[in-house]
C-alpha cells in the first residue's frame, strides 16, 4: 500500500551557519515540499541545542504556513511539560485563525521526560540485554542504554529548571491533554465549576496528535482518547513496534477517529546514487553522538568534519542503533526500505526527517524520495 509521506523538520543549523540560515532553509524546503506532494510539514521543539533552531514551533509554523498554501503544517511536538494547556491552545488558535483547516497540534511529553531523567531517583533502569532482531525485514535494534546520559543529569536538571517558572510542577500528561481538548471544545471548567475560554483557540479546526517513543503513557493516552498517534522509529527504533501495538490495543473510537491512525517516523538520506547518499549521510553519527552525550545537537557537521572525528568503541555503541536504522541510498533502495517499515508497523503515513550539511542536498533528497515513492 502506498501511504502519504510527510516531513519532520528540526530547522538544523549547519556547521558554519546561523539560526537565520536555518530558518530561511526551513521556509524554502517547506515551499518545495508542497510542490513535491508531501502531505504535512511538522516542526520539532528542541532546546539548548547549538545545531537546532526549532525552539518555538508555533512561531516556525506561522512562518511556514504563510509561505505555503496547501500543505498541512504542525508541531512534532509541542512539549507540554514547558507550557500550560491554555498557552498552547491560544497559540494554535491564532495559527488556525490565520491559516484555517491546515494546522496540526502535535503534543509530546518530552518536557516531563527531561525532568524525570534529570532527577536521580527517576533514572531509567538499564535496558535488558538484547542483540536486536529483524522482524519481517525490519531491523529492531537493542534498546538505547541511557547510562551515558546519567553523567549529564546535573546539567539536564539545570536546563529543565530554565524551561519552567521557579517552583512550577508539571501536571500529569493525560490531565494536560484533557485540558487542551477542553479548551478547544469550549468545555473547560475548574473543579469548583468555574469556566474559562481560550480566545482565540476555542473551536479551532486543528488536528490534535500525540507523539511517543514507547508503549508508555503517550501511546496509551492517544489510544484511550481516540487520537492519531506518531511513533518514533527515528528516535527510538528499538521500541517502535511496542509503541504502535500499545496504541492500537488501547484505542477507543472517538469523534475524531473510528479506527487507529499511525504515522511512523524515519531518518532518510537519498542521493542520486548510493555513494553520494553515503557521503551526505556521513555527519549523522557525529551529530547523534552530540545529542546522546547530553551536549545537545551540535551544528550539523560537514562530511569532512565527520571524517576527522576519531571514533572510540564507546562512541560507536552510543549511536549504533540510530546509524543502523537510517535509510541511506539511491531512491529505489530507500523506497524499498521504507516500504518494509510501513508494512511491518502498519503505518498509515510515514514522517521523513532528512538532515544534510548542504541545504540543496536536503531539498534534492526529499525530491528524489517523493518521485520514487510515487
Amino acid at each position: 500500500m502506498t501511504v502519504p509521506l510527510s516531513i519532520l523538520d528540526l530547522a538544523p543549523i549547519p556547521s558554519g551557519g546561523t539560526a537565520r540560515d536555518a530558518i530561511r532553509n526551513t521556509v524554502d524546503l517547506a515551499r518545495q515540499a508542497e510542490s513535491f506532494g508531501y502531505h504535512r510539514y511538522w516542526l520539532a521543539e528542541h532546546h539548548f541545542a547549538a545545531g537546532v533552531a526549532s525552539s518555538a514551533p508555533a512561531v516556525l509554523i506561522g512562518l511556514v504556513a504563510a509561505a505555503t498554501s496547501r500543505i498541512r503544517v504542525g508541531s512534532g511536538a509541542v512539549q507540554l511539560g514547558h507550557q500550560t494547556p491554555l498557552a498552547v491552545v491560544e497559540q494554535f488558535g491564532l495559527l488556525d485563525a490565520a491559516h484555517p483547516g491546515r494546522i496540526d497540534l502535535g503534543l509530546g511529553r518530552s518536557g516531563q521526560r527531561r525532568a524525570e531523567l534529570a532527577r536521580s531517583s527517576e533514572r531509567p533502569p538499564d535496558p535488558p540485554p538484547s542483540e536486536g532482531r529483524v522482524v519481517d525485514g525490519l531491523l529492531i535494534p537493542p534498546p538505547f542504554d541511557f547510562s551515558a546520559l546519567i553523567k549529564a543529569a546535573p546539567h539536564l536538571a539545570f536546563q529543565a529548571s530554565l524551561l519552567q517558572q521557579p517552583g512550577a510542577e508539571t501536571p500529569d500528561f493525560a490531565d494536560q491533554l484533557d485540558d487542551v481538548q477542553a479548551f478547544l471544545a469550549g468545555t473547560y471548567a475548574s473543579p469548583d465549576g468555574q469556566s474559562a475560554h481560550a480566545v482565540p483557540g476555542e473551536g479551532a479546526d486543528v488536528e490534535v496528535w500525540i507523539l511517543g517513543s514507547s508503549g508508555g503513557q503517550s501511546a496509551q493516552v492517544a489510544g484511550e482518547r481516540g487520537l492519531p498517534f506518531a511513533a518514533n522509529y527515528h528516535v527510538s527504533p528499538a521500541s517502535v513496534l511496542e509503541a504502535v501495538e500499545a496504541y492500537r490495543e488501547a484505542f477507543k473510537p472517538s469523534d475524531v477517529l473510528e479506527e487507529p491512525y499511525v504515522i511512523v517516523s524515519a531518518d532518510v538520506v537519498v542521493g542520486e546514487d548510493a555513494a553520494t547518499a553515503r557521503e551526505l549521510a556521513k555527519p549523522y553519527g557525529l551529530w547523534v553522538r552530540s545529542i546522546r552525550t547530553g551536549q545537545g545537537a551540535m551544528p550539523y557537521p560537514t562530511p569532512e568534519e565527520a571524517d576527522a572525528h576519531v571514533w572510540s568503541e564507546e562512541d560507536r555503541k552510543l549511536v549504533a542503533d540510530r546509524l543502523d536504522t537510517q535509510f541511506v541510498g539511491d531512491p529505489e533502495t530507500v523506497v524499498d526500505g521504507l516500504r518494509v517499515l510501513q508494512r511491518v508497523t502498519g503505518a498509515d503515513e510515514l514522517l521523513i526527517t532528512t538532515i544534510t550539511h548542504g541545504h540543496a542536498d536536503r531539498v534534492r533528497s526529499y525530491e528524489l524520495l517523493a518521485d520514487a515513492w510515487r
